[in-house]
């Protein structure tokens, strides 16, 4: 069976699956990191949303041979541990802000809500309306206008 090294939430891993083992469910049922979900399986609906290397990606449309033993996996269970917090000030805004109703694509949105205001930061700028808009997560239960609202609360408290 192939062997596959790479960083998880800060800590290296190593599981021994087969190489066309899409990396959520490595993540799901071999390491037991639930906080990423399936969705589609397509990187349609983005329930998977995590980081890789510090930018979003969709572990449900990766196979586990494209991550090397360099590369840095952060999902919604790692996410306090990048601002050394108990929670993510993101996390928080979402709490403040009433955000779940089912929660079954908070950690997707989240992390894709994080990403957009580090490259916002990254380019000398805050977030605004049109990164806003290209947060396509989606949400069954419709709750986008308390998203968009903590976003820009979460943005302000880091």
């Amino acid at each position: 069976m192939p062997r596959h090294t790479f960083i998880l939430n800060g800590k290296p891993v190593t599981v021994d699956i087969e190489d066309d083992v899409r990396l959520l469910w490595v993540l799901r049922d071999v390491l037991g990191v639930t906080g990423p979900k399936y969705g589609c399986g397509l990187g349609v609906c983005q329930a998977c949303t995590s980081h890789i290397n510090g930018k979003t990606f969709n572990p449900c449309s990766v196979p586990v041979k494209d991550i090397g033993p360099d590369d840095e996996i952060t999902t919604i269970e790692g996410l306090p541990a990048t601002v050394g917090r108990d929670l993510h000030p993101m996390q928080e805004a979402w709490l403040d802000h009433d955000v779940a109703q089912c929660g079954y694509c908070q950690p997707g949105q989240i992390m894709a809500a994080v990403a957009k205001v580090r490259q916002a930061r990254e380019e000398g700028r805050e977030i605004g309306e049109a990164e806003l808009d290209e947060i396509r997560n989606i949400c069954r239960c419709g709750t986008y206008h308390r998203i968009r609202e903590a976003i820009v609360a979460g943005a302000a408290k880091y």
